[in-house]
């Protein structure tokens, strides 16, 4: 859709999954709303991803992050089953494999203190872990088995929101690339875009990494980083994977280096493109592709590296030997928004009036993105902060840059 000039009463800036949500449920509130995307909807890396999902429960009581992650999962039953959207979704649940003594150790501590806080997770011999996933390794030493886990196809959900949104009124309006924000003396703000300008008293930024960028058109640094993730997939074949699938490796390497910077984020699997560590993560989709990712690297290039797709391929062969026999069919590459602590960025930012942002989700914003969509529309249309932000307010991380 093409515009020239255009008033409305709340404006979103991305088409991801935390836009889409958040324009959902604020149109649902019964706001005007409209949503600038500068290409397509889920494009970046709401489209991108493996569409994995890793639930462990609410605990007791509930943090941040399992706020996030149980709301998520319900509200994808909603959309699913409630509200008749096809988003290929199973709760299917996930199983991530532990391939060394080290490893196993670990996590039968880490597995001991989650459910003595109540989470749901679950430690299976290899033997278990096989029954419920026949192609794993019978070299593996055993898996974790996350029961309220599953999948869904990433694209549909993102424009399923996009559909609810626009049923409610929303105004959804792509290829509009934002190039100026400006704040004017009424204390409204102007966005310019190619096809026109935009006047909204309410600015929401929800547009992943380039977060960052959109904020320094207000003056103000957004601390959010583009993390290339990366994956391939094999061509359509017969099912033979039936979880939501991982490895452990990673999670115990973060665990035992929790090194950042000011300029690198935690939960990396290179630095200054030297390996740290293998990550790996996948499922096999509806349409029968086994798509696999991996590489965590601080780059703003979306270009797949070809050494580090091998390195993740022979990590998963390791686990599935049979997709030695299967070529890889295509490769891709997405940037997701990482802040240095793994902290999101979610509320009112305190520096500006009617000034809201919803970034820094990580690796988790396929899982997290429709919770926090609805809880900042609460905070929007409420004029107040949910508590269970408080860990994610934006006063902790945003701040005015130097003159």
């Amino acid at each position: 859709m093409l515009s020239h000039s255009a008033n409305t009463d709340i404006l979103i800036i991305g088409g991801g999954i935390a836009g889409t949500s958040t324009a959902y449920y604020l149109a649902q509130y019964g706001h005007e709303v409209t949503l600038l995307e500068r290409s397509e909807l889920a494009t970046e890396a709401s489209g991108l991803n493996a569409g994995t999902l890793w639930q462990i429960g609410w605990g007791a009581p509930p943090s941040l992050s399992s706020t996030l992650s149980m709301g998520g999962l319900e509200i994808l039953k909603t959309l699913q089953f409630d509200l008749g959207y096809d988003l290929e979704f199973r709760q299917s649940g996930a199983l991530k494999a532990i391939q060394t003594e080290e490893q196993l150790d670990f996590f039968q501590k880490e597995i001991h203190n989650l459910r003595s806080k109540g989470y749901s997770i679950e430690l299976l011999t290899t033997r278990d872990a096989r029954s419920l996933e026949p192609e794993l390794s019978p070299e593996l030493l055993g898996s974790m088995y996350y029961p309220l886990g599953g999948n869904a196809n990433p694209v549909k959900t993102t424009r399923a929101f996009a559909s609810a949104a626009q049923q409610h009124g929303a105004r959804m309006l792509l290829n509009h690339e934002v190039s100026a924000i400006e704040r004017l003396d009424n204390g409204s703000y102007k966005v310019v875009t190619q096809q026109g300008d935009f006047y909204t008293k309410t600015l929401v930024l929800a547009a992943g990494p380039w977060s960052r960028s959109l904020g320094s058109m207000l003056g103000l640094h957004i601390p959010v980083f583009p993390v290339r993730g990366q994956m391939w997939s094999t061509g359509p074949v017969p099912t033979r994977l039936f979880h939501a699938l991982g490895a452990a490796e990673s999670t115990l390497y973060w665990h035992n280096h929790p090194n950042s910077s000011e300029d690198t984020p935690l939960e990396l699997t290179h630095r200054d493109n030297i390996r740290l560590t293998r990550h790996l993560y996948g499922r096999q989709t509806h349409a029968g592709e086994i798509i696999i990712g991996g590489d965590r690297q601080l780059s703003s290039v979306k270009t797949p590296d070809k050494e580090g797709i091998e390195v993740n391929r022979n990590h998963t062969i390791e686990i599935f030997p049979f997709l030695r026999e299967l070529p890889i069919k295509r490769t891709w590459a997405g940037l997701m928004p990482f802040t240095r602590n793994l902290e999101p960025i979610i509320g009112k930012i305190p520096q500006l009036e009617y000034l809201y942002i919803l970034t820094g989700l990580g690796s988790s914003g396929f899982e997290q993105g429709p919770m926090s969509g609805k809880l900042l529309a609460d905070c929007i249309h409420n004029r107040e902060t949910p508590p269970i932000l408080s860990g994610a307010d934006p006063a902790r991380q945003v701040r005015i840059m130097p003159a």
